[in-house]
């Protein structure tokens, strides 16, 4: 995986920390929960993006697909959580509550299980393609 430099890891530590702080203070009822979440998100995603895998193991690539998902569910979080902040789609209240109200919360639990596991995973799956490497030499 290509390491990513000091500036590129401190975003990406900051927006994980942005990221908790947002999701914190929406339980709380904070105005600003969803746009402290959101910026936390995009820099969190955006810094992983810049990671890239360049080798040919398909079991490491089908764990960063997984990573880009649970991204990608991040980012929908986001979006979610404005949502919930008011009736912005136009739908009726039964409608609003059916699909939209709070449902941030169910995207942020999938996304963090499948960020743990891939992370987890890669991190393993990493160390057991450098050892087969080393064996070699």
């Amino acid at each position: 995986m290509r390491q990513l430099n000091k500036t590129q890891n401190l975003i990406f530590l900051v927006g994980a920390l942005l990221m908790v702080a947002g999701a914190g203070a929406s339980v709380l009822a904070w105005k600003l929960a969803p746009y402290v979440f959101a910026v936390g998100a995009l820099a969190f995603t955006s810094m992983q993006f810049l990671q890239r895998y360049e080798g040919t193991n398909f079991v490491i690539r089908r764990l960063r697909r997984m990573m880009l998902l649970s991204d990608f569910l991040f980012l929908l979080s986001a979006l979610l959580m404005f949502a919930s902040m008011g009736n912005v789609f136009g739908l009726s209240y039964i409608d609003y509550i059916t699909y939209i109200y709070n449902k941030w919360v169910l995207t942020l639990l999938i996304a963090a299980i499948l960020q743990l596991y891939s992370t987890h995973r890669i991190d393993n799956e990493l160390a057991k393609e450098a050892n087969s490497s080393s064996k070699k030499l």
